[in-house]
């Protein structure tokens, strides 16, 4: 894929993952019968804006070019410790499995040193 291609593919999926996480987080913010009932999951009203919060920081800092790597970080971490969860409390996860992977797949796209540090072969070349 050549630099400009990528660098579209990377916007658009930035796009996809910030907007996924900034409407999810907002969602933690307003009432509803679905935010009752994880809230009581999760430990209470103040747990879910604390993770709602987390949600808001975590995509600033990814569409910050300076953060924009610990932000990818801090989003895979957040959306594995929800597959976990998930896992323990016996729901389906495979949303947030779906999520997870397109994080990974914008973070390999976006930043290519990425790849590079994990695949260190000559066969992987950009």
């Amino acid at each position: 894929m050549n630099c400009k291609k990528r660098k579209i593919a990377g916007y658009i999926l930035s796009g996809l993952v910030t907007l996924i996480f900034v409407a999810t987080g907002a969602m933690k913010f307003t009432g509803g019968e679905q935010n009752v009932k994880m809230a009581e999951l999760v430990g209470g009203q103040t747990t879910l804006f604390i993770l709602g919060g987390l949600q808001l920081l975590f995509a600033l800092l990814f569409w910050i070019p300076r953060t924009a790597v610990v932000g990818f970080l801090l989003m895979a971490c957040y959306m594995a410790g929800a597959i976990a969860t998930h896992l323990v409390i016996k729901e389906p996860f495979g949303l947030q499995a779906g999520i997870e992977t397109l994080i990974w797949v914008t973070g390999f796209v976006r930043f290519p040193e990425l790849t590079q540090r994990l695949c260190p072969c000559n066969n992987c070349k950009q």
